[in-house]
């Protein structure tokens, strides 16, 4: 069933839109969309959105709304602009506040067919770069964020001040130029996720277009200007060897945003992809953002801002001095060893030590 009433057309893979799940943009353009949704035994208790990453597509995101739904989280994404199943110039977008003004979108859709029931948002890698934006836009549509490995500030060692001036001057002269190409093997240390990603049609597998990757550089920028003003509840989730994205930009998210509701957790030895990561680390990873959105979900957004608690790995919590308090355990199967450090006004940031 569509999301809405729409003429026939073509999915780039060929297949009219009248027989997939779509929405269409305000240019017109047919998005795709997939969603999960609990059993009949099962009360849906809140709805969660999820943004996904660059060059990839929604479907790749089933083994985590799998765990959601388990909980009577609805869940919904859709195929980003050029992405996946969706109408677009492939990996190419004229401004990165199109990806916020559809997923404003698809959230009036949600808002509609599940009213009082709350919204988080999810956002993986350049997914999480939107999922920001999109909640410094309407922040009062949702009661929290989730981050998984996004893209917050530039990486220095995958995007040399070259390659960022490349880009810029390629995406006025040369947009369709490919500047870099994504290696697979960094997103997991699981083979059969690599080779899963790397034989997936739905995934662009060409070098990633210069004027994609300076309006991903420009909505960082955007982040940056109103990182300071940040205020809802929000989750950060980052693997200690992500070579894609740096986990410096969640650990600077998380010393200067302004929320008491902030938990940020660092995962040692885990790569990009932290949700198709080997099988008992990924399921770690879903277990986290499960309990932490089931926790919050009869919460409203303002009451979530008033609480100066972060949860933890094992849902206890820590309340010192009307501080708030971060504490991390160590993920299964890891020999790394923890270390918390208090931050002044933002509290202990978690990192692990070699």
């Amino acid at each position: 069933m569509t999301e809405c009433e729409t003429k026939s057309a073509l999915s780039p893979q060929g297949t009219p839109y009248d027989k997939l799940s779509h929405f269409v943009n305000v240019d017109g353009q047919h998005l795709f969309t997939r969603n999960w949704e609990p059993s009949e035994e099962i009360e849906t208790r809140a709805v969660a959105l999820i943004c996904h990453g660059l060059g990839e597509h929604c479907g790749r995101y089933d083994t985590l709304a799998e765990v959601l739904v388990a909980k009577g989280i609805w869940v919904y994404t859709h195929d980003h602009v050029g992405h996946g199943q969706s109408e677009g110039i492939r990996l190419d977008v004229t401004d990165f506040g199109i990806f916020i003004r559809d997923v404003l979108q698809h959230t009036d859709i949600i808002k509609e067919k599940h009213p009082g029931l709350p919204i988080f948002l999810i956002g993986h890698s350049m997914g999480g770069t939107i999922a920001i934006l999109t909640m410094i836009e309407r922040k009062a549509d949702f009661a929290g964020c989730v981050l998984i490995g996004a893209a917050i500030v530039i990486n220095p060692d995958e995007a040399t001040p070259f390659k960022v001036f490349l880009a810029r001057v390629s995406a006025y002269l040369f947009p369709q130029f490919g500047i870099a190409a994504l290696d697979p093997k960094l997103l997991s240390r699981d083979p059969k996720q690599v080779e899963d990603y790397a034989s997936d049609p739905l995934v662009y597998h060409g070098k990633i277009k210069a004027r994609i990757a300076s309006q991903l550089v420009k909505g960082m920028d955007n982040i940056a200007s109103f990182m300071g003003g940040i205020e809802w509840p929000v989750l950060i989730l980052h693997g200690e060897m992500d070579r894609l994205t740096s986990n410096a930009g969640s650990k600077l998210l998380h010393e200067k945003i302004k929320s008491k509701d902030k938990t940020l957790k660092i995962y040692p030895g885990y790569y990009h992809v932290l949700h198709r990561e080997i099988p008992s680390d990924a399921a770690i990873v879903k277990e986290d953002i499960a309990s932490w959105i089931e926790e919050r979900i009869d919460k409203k957004p303002a009451e979530a801002n008033d609480t100066d608690t972060v949860v933890e790995e094992k849902k206890e919590t820590n309340k010192e001095n009307d501080q708030e308090t971060t504490k991390e355990e160590p993920t299964k199967d890891s020999q790394v060893a923890e270390s918390a450090k208090a931050d002044n006004d933002v509290g202990v940031e978690v990192k692990h030590e070699e």
